[in-house]
């Protein structure tokens, strides 16, 4: 044996695992077992969400809130809610609002109801295809000081409550001057139309709500209640990357044991 082979520290073959690539495997693991967590809850508020939504639109007929409740309102607590409501459309206040429907592009046709006990409710009436000259017919009127005081026959609508739509990221910006919508925007609406006391919420009505002197029987009953549920996948997804981590990490280690062990019986 020579003198240096002796002074030479033994090689167990043994592969040290990277400290650094432990600690990464280790929060790559938590972060996507915390993201799957994370999704599984959302899975769960989505379908509470559906559920109570489903209640709403298939539940018996009830009042709209009231001009004491305007303030409290939220999607949580009332979108989608079927309402039942009496009194008199001002028609030639009708705002047309570009739409894309399952019977082709058109417009939603906005108007304000008057109700018996003084309130303005926007509703809308439904849709009309496009290329009827809606912005003409439809001017960009604005109400009078006794606003109620000109309406329609009396109607009872009934259909689901709506939080306003203003516009986003994604969306084109009203014109309110040109008579151009894009959104429904309630309060937009209801501030070209000078509707300062009108509702902060509009009705979609059901079909068959046209009174016999609604012009231009638009078709009611769009309505698309539809929520995307995509959280389960995406759970599996981030748990199914948090398994690949882990054992991705492990069969490190292992293939650095096994190889450590066949060096020391080679020797």
């Amino acid at each position: 044996m020579r003198d240096s082979d002796q002074g030479a520290a033994p090689d167990t073959g043994r592969k040290r695992i990277n400290p650094f690539l432990t600690v990464l495997g280790l929060l790559l693991v938590l972060l996507f077992a915390s993201l799957g967590t994370w999704q599984v809850y959302r899975l769960q508020w989505k379908l509470d969400l559906i559920a109570r939504v489903e209640a709403r639109v298939h539940a018996a007929p009830v009042a709209p809130p009231p001009s004491a409740r305007w303030a409290g309102i939220t999607p949580a607590s009332d979108e989608y809610r079927r309402v039942q409501v009496r009194g008199n459309y001002l028609y030639d206040l009708t705002t047309p609002v570009q739409a894309l429907t399952e019977q082709g592009s058109g417009y939603w046709l906005l108007t304000p109801l008057c109700t018996a006990d003084g309130q303005i409710i926007i509703v809308n009436r439904g849709f009309i295809p496009a290329g009827l000259g809606e912005r003409t017919r439809y001017a960009p009127r604005r109400a009078g000081a006794q606003a109620c005081a000109s309406q329609g026959a009396p109607a009872t609508i009934t259909g689901l409550l709506r939080i306003s739509e203003p516009g986003g990221a994604f969306t084109r910006n009203n014109d309110p001057a040109a008579n151009r919508w894009f959104v429904r925007d309630v309060r937009a609406i209801a501030a070209a139309r000078g509707l300062p006391q009108a509702a902060p919420y509009f009705i979609d009505a059901a079909a068959g709500q046209n009174p016999p002197d609604s012009p231009d029987r638009p078709i009611g009953g769009l309505t698309v209640v539809n929520f995307s549920n995509t959280h389960l996948v995406y759970a599996l997804t981030w748990y199914a990357l948090a398994l690949m981590v882990a054992g991705g990490w492990w069969w490190t280690v292992r293939s650095g044991a096994q190889g450590g062990a066949r060096n020391e019986r080679d020797d």
